[in-house]
């Protein structure tokens, strides 16, 4: 029976988004700011946002052991914890973080969007080393 690799599948998973997300942006400028403005102006869409982040966040950090000999797994970890505190964020402070994230958006699209692309390429790689 063949071996899971949680840490393997977490990184390669969350490195495929971050590098569509990054290329769906680069292909239509002006997409996330859009996305952030309708988050911004819905409450519901806050609670939707936080519950779904904080269920992802929390499926990364619980699945993905922290061992000091695995980069990754420690990575994984970090980011799995990181995704859980800006659920709490997003839930918790919606108004003044979506304001921080229009006004950065506005004029660091692409830096935005190429530091995504280069982060889910750089995890979809160390989760592929991973397997082996």
């Amino acid at each position: 029976m063949p071996v899971v690799d949680p840490t393997g599948w977490t990184a390669m998973l969350l490195g495929l988004f971050a590098m569509s997300a990054a290329i769906g942006a680069l292909r239509k400028p002006g997409i996330w700011q859009t996305l952030v403005k309708e988050v911004e102006d819905s409450p519901a869409l806050q609670m939707i946002s936080g519950v779904a982040e904080l269920a992802a966040g929390a499926a990364i950090y619980l699945v993905n052991p922290w061992v000091p000999a695995d980069l990754l797994a420690c990575v994984m970890k970090a980011i799995g914890g990181l995704m859980i505190l800006e659920a709490l964020i997003v839930v918790g402070f919606s108004d003044i973080y979506f304001h921080f994230w229009l006004k950065n958006l506005s004029f660091m699209h692409k830096g935005w969007a190429t530091v995504s692309l280069l982060t889910g390429l750089a995890l979809t790689v160390a989760g592929a080393f991973h397997f082996s």
